[in-house]
């Protein structure tokens, strides 16, 4: 059953662009609704949300993304080809002429049902450097980049991974992610000096991130008389929290780590903070890095594909090899005894993010790809082979 089918409007005046993307709210979702709420406003694109549903999919949230005029319905994501036929009976129904499949393995579903529709131009985002792909679903990638317009990487460490894995190289670029930097605005008026010399990591508690390495980071730093509060903002799964908060507690930090939960308010965070913190063990373009460079605090992160580009080394922030607490440790201590020059790093990052990566560039670049697209005649292949083997791929 899908949630909203029946509330969609079309316009013939403007292309229909439907987004489909993962219902957990992870930072691919974030960018695909930045991309919906922004396209509202489009004289030639009109967008359509669709969340394959999670067991986390926050019916709060999708309401208040329909209060603010978006047109948003959820999928059964109980079982993939349950969830590809939901999506090929809606492609049906509303005849998009373009659809943008964000995430794995969103977009080996998102792109089957499309072909199975005949919707006239595909769209792969890739939004990580390191994806599960079996060898089912690596061979079902590659077949359905043949017939996929554009695949997108949201960072050049994203699109080598795609190379490195087969794709091909004329249809792959690089459309870096974006943030809203007018929430950050506040930060040209904060003196580094005057904020409270703390830590703030904001990343969602998952395999992904590598929320341990830098709690036993922080033991090494109070072991040389280092006593940094530690703010950890995010939501995520209760087992790698729990995993954070036992670190925590068989360290001693107890009275130095807030485990702050989702936080609604990470702008006025970062911003009252002087370091941004992401350990990590893989990225695509990590929007929480960005804002705390867009929040003008000294970053450091680990030295991982997605990251590499966004921070350079020594001049916007600080890289230290991944899984690492010796050297995090070190690179946040130099932070915290050298303060003019956690300053010089801050303010480079701050210009780097309001240079690069505001969310009007992003926004413009899909949109000079999707009216380039729309106005060239269909030339992908619409021959969906039924086989055993690509059946296997998507229900596996």
């Amino acid at each position: 059953m899908m949630d909203g089918e029946f509330n969609i409007s079309t316009s013939p005046e403007r292309s229909l662009v439907l987004h489909f993307v993962t219902g957990g709210f992870s930072g691919a979702t974030q960018v695909a609704i930045e991309l919906a709420l922004a396209e509202l406003n489009s004289q030639r694109v009109k967008p359509l949300l669709v969340l394959r549903r999670k067991s986390n999919t926050d019916a709060a949230k999708v309401e208040a993304l329909r209060d603010r005029g978006l047109q948003v319905v959820v999928l059964p994501g109980w079982s993939r080809l349950v969830t590809v036929w939901a999506l090929y009976r809606l492609c049906l129904k509303l005849r998009p002429d373009l659809l943008v499949a964000h995430g794995f393995p969103e977009h080996l579903l998102g792109r089957l049902a499309g072909l199975l529709a005949k919707v006239p131009k595909l769209i792969q985002v890739e939004h990580n450097s390191r994806e599960r792909y079996s060898f089912w679903k690596l061979g079902l990638s590659r077949w359905l980049s043949r017939r996929t317009d554009q695949l997108v990487a949201v960072s050049e460490g994203v699109r080598q991974r795609l190379l490195q894995l087969g794709m091909p190289e004329s249809l792959t670029l690089t459309i870096p992610n974006g943030i809203e930097l007018t929430r950050f605005a506040a930060a040209s008026e904060q003196n580094f000096f005057k904020r409270e010399p703390g830590l703030v990591m904001s990343a969602r508690f998952a395999r992904q991130k590598d929320h341990l390495t830098l709690i036993r980071a922080l033991s090494l730093l109070k072991s040389r008389g280092l006593t940094p509060v530690l703010y950890l903002a995010g939501g995520g799964k209760s087992t790698y929290r729990r995993a954070a908060e036992l670190e925590v507690a068989r360290l001693g930090l107890q009275e130095q780590v807030r485990f702050l939960g989702h936080c609604s308010e990470m702008p006025q965070r970062l911003i009252s903070q002087q370091i941004c913190v992401l350990s990590t063990h893989y990225e695509g373009m990590p929007l929480a890095l960005l804002e705390g460079m867009a929040a003008g605090c000294a970053c450091v992160a680990s030295k991982v594909p997605g990251v590499e580009g966004l921070l350079i080394d020594g001049q916007s922030g600080l890289l230290v090899p991944a899984a690492d607490s010796q050297a995090l440790a070190a690179a946040l201590q130099r932070l915290l005894m050298e303060p003019e020059f956690a300053a010089i790093l801050a303010v480079n990052s701050r210009d780097r993010a309001l240079a690069e990566h505001g969310l009007g560039m992003m926004v413009d670049r899909y949109q000079q790809l999707y009216l380039a697209l729309l106005q060239q005649p269909c030339s992908v292949p619409q021959d969906l082979a039924h086989s055993p083997a690509l059946i296997r791929s998507v229900h596996g």
